[in-house]
């Protein structure tokens, strides 16, 4: 369910904007889209962990609260990282 390290360091450098940028919020959304989309595996054969499916929800909230932030601050930015992850906004 979680992500490896490895996994971790490739998202960072794929989507970060400098050489050391680790909290960018376009880094922070890469990542978060990777945990959700392993919880979203995780459910189809758990279908009842249902405190997974909480935190699962704690992550989306998170990214959307990250990509609001992001679509006010800068607009293409925001829509960038929208089509490189294949989001729906």
């Amino acid at each position: 369910m979680s992500i490896t390290a490895d996994r971790k360091a490739e998202l960072i450098k794929e989507h970060a904007r400098e050489k050391n940028d680790t909290g960018s919020p376009e880094v922070q959304v890469a990542i978060l889209t990777e945990r959700i989309s392993n919880l979203t595996e995780h459910f189809k054969t758990h279908k009842k962990d249902n405190h997974s499916r909480r935190g699962l929800l704690k992550l989306v909230s998170q990214r959307r609260r990250l990509l609001d932030y992001l679509a006010r601050m800068d607009e293409g930015r925001y829509k960038a990282i929208i089509q490189k992850l294949g989001l729906r906004r």
